[in-house]
């Protein structure tokens, strides 16, 4: 734990830094901190604050700037989140009304990395893989169905299907108990293998739901990439702290473009609640190291589908960011809900 102290100056060190990105010294803490300390006691500060690993001194330069694990310090105890201003609540608002669930994907990603000015990364509503106990029907609204899948280690699902004509309760429970009955145990790709033939045979008004269903199935088995939507990659490039270093640069948009760990990274982030933060290598990724990613889970009607969120340096202006994306999250979720 710091002291009152130690604290006001982390806070003061890594806000400057973040806003001009320049190592910050003793004699501008001393002038932005508000606190009556001589250059010599924030130096003795700043080398404690050095052996925490909080911040660091680089070769060139008589100041310091803030490590992943102080961002982390920052992050966790001393940031104060900004209101967002109406006009961005507003833009948002316009934004997110697309007539589809994934047009409506499309338009969170780029809104996010328009706001932000960084890449904009949303996962599609997850398609379903894993062997399932349970399967259910929910009706949403017209034409809007929330497949909800029950797995054998007892994770649950959320799918959304928008199937080409509406169904009544009474089809949607039907369908649900001719999979459950008939496939339980299995993943809905393996239930796309041997049930071509017997959608056939069965009675028109619940085998194009069926069929709907089981395509998600049939999905799950391409690249699971497709399922991450990325927008504004460019614009990383305009950043001094990411594109000094070229091959750095060139691993980052690797991953970009297979997205397979980012899949991986948005996955975990759909267990948590609210806005998570990943400084450096808190993602587990390796090319995201001088990066940080914030995301939010975005629900229908109260359920986890997906998440959205934004990559950039780590150097980036978190009290901004953080409501940017709770926002969109909660905009997209309340779209998806209610949309007819």
């Amino acid at each position: 734990m710091l002291n009152d102290r130690a604290q006001r100056l982390l806070k003061t060190l890594i806000e400057r830094y973040i806003a001009d990105g320049q190592p910050v010294g003793s004699r501008t803490l001393s002038m932005l901190s508000g606190l009556e300390l001589s250059s010599a006691s924030i130096r003795h500060v700043m080398a404690e604050l050095e052996e925490m690993g909080l911040i660091i001194s680089p070769h060139t330069s008589a100041g310091r700037v803030p490590t992943a694990r102080g961002y982390r310090m920052f992050v966790d105890n001393l940031l104060t989140i900004s209101p967002l201003q109406d006009s961005l609540v507003s833009q948002l608002e316009t934004g997110l009304r697309p007539d589809s669930p994934q047009r409506m994907v499309q338009a969170a990603s780029s809104l996010l990395s328009e706001l932000t000015h960084f890449a904009g990364v949303v996962l599609t509503p997850q398609r379903p893989d894993a062997a399932f106990r349970q399967i259910e029907f929910l009706r949403l609204s017209e034409k809007r169905i929330l497949l909800i899948l029950v797995t054998l280690d007892g994770d649950v699902q959320n799918h959304l299907l928008t199937p080409e004509r509406d169904y009544s309760s009474t089809e949607l429970t039907r369908a649900a108990n001719f999979l459950n009955t008939h496939y339980a145990g299995l993943g809905l790709a393996t239930v796309a293998e041997r049930m071509t033939a017997e959608l056939a045979q069965l009675h028109s008004d619940i085998s194009s739901l069926m069929a709907a269903a089981i395509e998600l199935g049939r999905r799950s088995q391409l690249d699971p990439a497709e399922s991450v939507v990325i927008s504004g990659e460019a614009k990383l490039l305009q950043i001094t702290d990411l594109s000094d270093d070229l091959t750095r640069l060139r691993e980052l948009f690797a991953t970009f473009e297979h997205k397979t760990e980012l899949l991986r990274l948005l996955n975990q982030s759909r267990s948590g609640q609210g806005v998570r933060i990943f400084i450096g290598e808190e993602s587990g990724v390796t090319t995201l190291g001088e990066c940080s990613v914030v995301t939010a889970p975005y629900l229908i009607d109260g359920l986890v589908v997906g998440t959205l969120g934004v990559v950039g340096p780590t150097r980036m202006a978190y009290e901004k960011i953080i409501p940017i994306v709770d926002i969109t999250a909660r905009l997209v979720s309340s779209a998806l809900s209610h949309h007819e």
